[in-house]
């Protein structure tokens, strides 16, 4: 009996299969995020949400079409590689340029806003999914720690529902928060480093932080990034500790696809942690963390693109009032005990 082997063109034939199944969705995406970006360059709108709200005009290519798997694929795995090259900017250096009172101030308050969530999800009727899910989305980073977070909380029928909510309702408080933070706190009178640190520890998405940061002054900006990337770095210890806790007290939750539970830690949250931890002894080299920085803003905002095109605002409108008046709540609630925290620590106005 003879074998035959197959002829490479068969091979990249079976290798372009998934190629051109994806590449009308992922094109797609890649067109609503160039046109997202020059109209941030050109008008000064942050980019994600431009995104988002681009690709939710597109919401029919999502449902049936050529476009359709390219999107899936964009709205979850683009995204997740995005969340992991996340690491590429963590480095133990950060922390030597923040100071231990703010570490503390900072890590305080993520745990106290993600309690908050849970305790105001409760008296307005919410579930404890959708409270770790905005508390964690408000008190990390924005859209990035919602992708995250949903990836090991136990799934049900809301669940997509519930993370594009997230999405949506982070990025549009973090972007009233980059215009209204800056004027807060001139009324209140701190100085650049104190405004840096309010606006770094409060304002949910990295780009909106930059930008509130730097319009007051470097000084300003400089400490805004850095708090701010010292709470990124807080997202892969918060979704363990998700994952611990689900599996403690709700060990009947399945979730994930097909009913299996969610992994520990997911594989992209693990790249983040090998990556930051890479970057801070040296390994990765400064022009190649510098590419990934690049490729993680631009797989971010491939992503939000896909998600926007994945929301259905009918579903969104069947989250309630009360979800929104949740987020609200958690954002403020954040406002203030960074204020507390900055008073406490000296750093308020005079």
């Amino acid at each position: 009996m003879t074998h035959t082997t197959p002829l490479p063109d068969s091979r990249l034939r079976r290798l372009a299969d998934p190629v051109r199944r994806l590449a009308p969705g992922v094109l797609a995406c890649l067109v609503i995020s160039l046109a997202a970006q020059f109209l941030s360059d050109h008008y000064g709108a942050p980019t994600l949400l431009l995104a988002l709200l681009l690709g939710i005009a597109f919401q029919f290519l999502s449902e049936e079409g050529a476009a359709a798997p390219g999107i899936a694929f964009t709205s979850r795995t683009v995204l997740r590689l995005g969340v992991a090259l996340l690491g590429a900017r963590m480095s133990f250096d950060l922390l030597l340029g923040i100071g231990l009172d703010t570490i503390a101030l900072c890590v305080l308050a993520v745990a106290a806003t993600i309690g908050f969530a849970l305790l105001a999800a409760r008296v307005l009727g919410r579930g404890w999914r959708i409270a770790l899910l905005t508390g964690g989305a408000v008190a990390i980073c924005g859209a990035s720690a919602a992708m995250a977070i949903a990836a090991v909380l136990p799934r049900n029928e809301h669940s997509e529902r519930n993370l594009i909510f997230t999405v949506i309702s982070v990025m549009l408080l973090s972007t009233t928060a980059m215009v209204a933070y800056p004027i807060i706190c001139s009324v209140l009178g701190f100085d650049d480093k104190a405004t840096g640190i309010f606006l770094g520890a409060t304002i949910h998405d990295v780009a909106q932080v930059v930008g509130a940061g730097f319009s007051v002054s470097d000084t300003a900006g400089e400490a805004a990034t850095l708090v701010k990337l010292f709470r990124v770095t807080l997202l892969a210890p918060v979704v363990l500790v998700y994952s611990l806790s689900i599996r403690r007290f709700v060990p009947n939750e399945s979730g994930g696809e097909g009913g299996a539970r969610p992994p520990l830690l997911p594989g992209f949250v693990i790249g983040f942690i090998v990556l930051a931890v890479a970057n801070s002894v040296g390994i990765v080299p400064a022009p190649a963390a510098t590419v990934m920085i690049d490729a993680s803003r631009w797989a971010l905002v491939l992503g939000i693109a896909a998600v926007g095109m994945k929301t259905s605002m009918r579903s969104i409108r069947e989250v309630g009032v009360t979800a929104i008046a949740l987020v609200i709540a958690e954002t403020l609630f954040l406002a203030v005990f960074i204020l507390g925290g900055l008073e406490l620590l000296g750093h308020g106005g005079n």
